[in-house]
């Protein structure tokens, strides 16, 4: 999430800030080349000119909701991502069958030397309307302190930076000047429940060798922060989502329905069963996971990544961080260094919620006879989401618990990448070119599918990049930023010349 009134930014993606990159591995701005100033002019130009026309081609974006949890637009999102993807020049736009909602894949092939995948999502996540301001499909502009803001479900998360970049290619296009680098992209419609199936798009022949091709990949995110600052990760923790369900229909004691709670003196509850699963997950108050073997692949942070997270503050405090978080305290009264430590090193047992039976108004006396418990389970390097679904099922079937149900949902490995690779190279070298301080973190808090271009079989460098600014990521009211009166802030114009010239950037990284 954001709040707009902290000072900083802190989505599930850039939830930590790390340190200022030290000279031994930062290559100097003067070694990437920059774009001709004539054609940046043009392109300019063109950005100007077609400004609204891409603020509408979000907007209706927006309106089309693809939301992969409730099975909601999956044809017709798919669709408008292929029309997108086509109407911005991508040739041989077409869907990948990945076993699940589909993804979506195309080239735009100049003849350069260098070719860039691009990876995008075209989901966003659930809404509850009466919780907004205005109605979340229908985008609303308003006036936020920092200047003019579009408000709706996926204007930040991601359909306003994917669509600023979209603008970017758009731009090249009418300005007349060739792109300086191929580009690879897909797109996936599944990201919001854990990119269950993207991993299947690597079976496809074309999408493969296309990725192959690639020097790095990025996804086009608005990473400033209230004072204009970027963060640069270097990755991110993985992720188990999964449901436990206990039911007396499964346990073979307790009711298979609801039945009247003064019936507890005789019978089993199979809410209390799935309370004592739980238990067993955890120690210190639920603190540290406590699954059989669970830290047995873990691999602690290197004095270098120590040193990253020392930096932290310079950017922030201890008090305005927990201001931003609504907190009053860290976990067992910790120092904020302690606490940036663990939200980059640790992984996580975290219960997103509990149903069992009535939850209405007033009472119902009932003895429910199911319950189910929403979990994540954030893992780190050199943990896999395979081995550890695996360990949770054996630690429950040890203790007997062998007939909780778990429904896996989605998932994904940690990713990891470089911090001398050409990708973040080249995005140092852009943010020296442009005066934006910039720091580095080892990974974020949160969680994304770039494991499946940093790990086998490609191998690719990958993180999330871009300027501009945004908020409230899958809480009421997301917006993103479209008219700055920040300086040092990009609205949407100056975030689409940003890709522009970041093209550049790492058409000379490698």
């Amino acid at each position: 999430m954001t709040n707009e009134n902290s000072g900083l930014r802190l989505d599930r993606r850039t939830l930590i800030k790390g340190a200022i990159a030290s000279a031994a591995t930062l290559s100097s701005a003067a070694a990437f080349a920059s774009a001709p100033r004539g054609k940046l002019k043009e392109i300019r130009r063109a950005v100007d000119a077609g400004h609204e026309q891409a603020l509408r081609r979000i907007q209706d974006w927006i309106r089309l909701p693809t939301v992969a949890a409730e099975q909601l637009n999956i044809e017709q999102g798919a669709d408008y991502m292929m029309q997108l993807a086509t109407e911005a020049g991508f040739k041989r736009v077409r869907r990948v069958a990945t076993g699940g909602i589909p993804a979506v894949f195309g080239v735009l092939d100049v003849g350069a030397k260098h070719t860039v995948g691009l990876y995008f999502m075209y989901d966003v996540k659930q809404f509850d309307e009466p919780d907004w301001m205005s109605p979340p499909l229908e985008p609303v502009f308003f006036d936020h302190a920092l200047g003019r803001a579009l408000r709706a479900r996926g204007a930040i998360n991601h359909k306003g930076p994917e669509g600023t970049f979209l603008a970017a290619i758009h731009a090249f296009r009418s300005a007349g000047v060739e792109l300086p680098v191929n580009l690879a992209l897909l797109a996936e419609g599944e990201e919001e429940i854990g990119s269950p199936n993207l991993r299947n798009a690597l079976n496809d022949a074309e999408v493969l060798a296309e990725l192959q091709r690639t020097d790095a990949v990025f996804m086009p995110t608005a990473m400033q922060g209230q004072q204009g600052e970027m963060g640069i990760s270097l990755g991110a923790k993985g992720v188990i989502e999964c449901e436990l369900i206990a039911s007396g229909e499964r346990w073979g004691r307790g009711p298979v329905q609801d039945i009247h709670s003064g019936m507890k003196a005789s019978v089993d509850s199979p809410v209390w069963r799935l309370v004592e699963a739980l238990s067993t997950l955890v120690k210190d108050g639920g603190n540290t996971p406590a699954i059989d073997g669970w830290y047995e692949h873990y691999r602690p942070l290197t004095d270098r990544q120590r040193a990253m997270i020392a930096k932290l503050n310079t950017s922030t405090t201890d008090a305005e961080l927990k201001s931003a978080l609504g907190l009053k305290r860290w976990m067992n009264d910790m120092p904020l260094q302690e606490a940036m430590e663990r939200l980059a090193s640790e992984p996580t047992v975290n219960i997103e919620g509990l149903v069992a039976g009535y939850t209405g108004p007033g009472g119902k006396t009932i003895l429910p006879g199911r319950a189910t418990a929403k979990l994540d389970f954030r893992i780190v390097p050199d943990m896999t989401a395979a081995d550890c679904e695996a360990k949770l099922r054996a630690h429950l079937q040890k203790r007997g618990f062998g007939d909780i149900e778990i429904k896996v949902s989605g998932g994904y490995d940690p990713t990891e990448t470089s911090e001398t690779s050409g990708l973040v190279r080249a995005e140092q070298a852009f943010l020296e070119q442009r005066n934006i301080p910039h720091t580095i973190t080892p990974r974020i808090a949160g969680s994304y599918p770039g494991y499946i271009y940093t790990g086998a079989p490609l191998r690719k460098p990958f993180n999330q990049f871009g300027l501009g600014y945004g908020g409230k990521a899958h809480a009421p009211d997301e917006f993103y930023l479209i008219d700055s009166n920040h300086p040092k802030i990009a609205g949407m114009r100056e975030a689409t010349m940003g890709y522009v010239e970041f093209l550049y950037a790492l058409a000379s990284a490698h």
